[in-house]
């Protein structure tokens, strides 16, 4: 029976010919019967593949043996399913593409990236120094949501700052205007769903003057492998995916709640209006109500 397996990675590193890097990923991908999407700049690479398990395997073998992704942080999960074909259900199809940014902030030009990795960002914290962090200092420390906010409302660190983003690019604009200005003085924790939008979020905070700026490294992956259900984390995890969302143990908060009628769900949709691009939080029963009832 096949064995479904999701890989979420990323890496930052500079990369000289970022089109053959995206051919090679393409026929690497196609070769085995891969799906997702991949994202490659002249800063990194970034992506979320699912197949059967020893392809998946095979193209984690083969993606190390590039240089600049040999400590490239690699994530696993359960897929949903494989098709008679032996591609992944959980993605419609393949998608490799070369971009100005492997993350959609809208600053390429921000963003320094050595051999190491990124340039000047937030302290990297493991799931356990999190915890010795707020042993020492306590309610000083805030948690700052790197997602967007929808991704935020099925789950979160609990009293998380969760800026109103509809996409990475609002939290520049956020930043630029002053809104969090007076956590300049605190210890902030930016965390996001596997670290790399952490990654440039808290270069972005650490160059406008935030003086004490952390990262969860390996980002809500990593934690809720960790400590699964029974730290900080509340809810369920979103992701970019047909599964909708994950969760870390069988008893996962039910945080989210339904546009329509209040019901607790951790279900996401899309707009059932063809013109709509939004996407809501949303039960079943109202999961074809449209969009004037979604939005107000």
């Amino acid at each position: 029976m096949p064995t479904p397996k999701i890989v979420l990675f990323y890496a930052f590193a500079p990369l000289a010919d970022p089109e053959a890097i995206r051919l090679w990923q393409r026929d690497l991908a196609e070769s085995l019967k891969l799906r997702g999407r991949i994202l490659i700049s002249g800063q990194g690479i970034n992506g979320t593949l699912g197949g059967d398990l020893p392809a998946v395997k095979k193209w984690v073998r083969r993606f190390r043996e590039h240089p600049a992704f040999t400590k490239a942080d690699i994530k696993w999960s359960e897929g949903t399913g494989v098709d008679p074909d032996g591609y992944s259900v959980d993605f419609p199809k393949l998608s490799v593409k070369v971009r100005d940014e492997i993350v959609s902030f809208g600053a390429p030009g921000e963003l320094a990236v050595d051999e190491h990795g990124v340039v000047g960002g937030g302290a990297r914290l493991s799931p356990e120094q999190l915890h010795e962090l707020l042993a020492e200092r306590g309610d000083e420390v805030v948690f700052f949501d790197g997602r967007n906010a929808l991704e935020a409302e099925i789950g979160r660190f609990r009293g998380a700052i969760v800026p109103d983003t509809e996409t990475t690019r609002d939290f520049v604009r956020l930043l630029d205007e002053g809104r969090y200005d007076d956590l300049k003085g605190k210890p902030v924790v930016t965390y996001c769903t596997g670290g790399i939008r952490c990654e440039v979020l808290s270069s972005l905070m650490v160059s406008r003057g935030f003086g004490e700026v952390y990262q969860l490294d390996g980002g809500i992956v990593r934690y809720g492998e960790t400590f699964g259900d029974d730290g900080l984390w509340e809810g369920s995890l979103y992701v970019f995916d047909k599964r909708g969302s994950v969760d870390f143990s069988d008893h996962a908060a039910v945080v989210g709640r339904c546009v329509g009628c209040g019901t607790a769900t951790k279900r996401t949709a899309n707009c059932p209006e063809p013109s709509c691009r939004r996407q809501f939080v949303v039960c079943d029963g109202c999961a074809a109500v449209p969009c004037a009832e979604h939005a107000a």
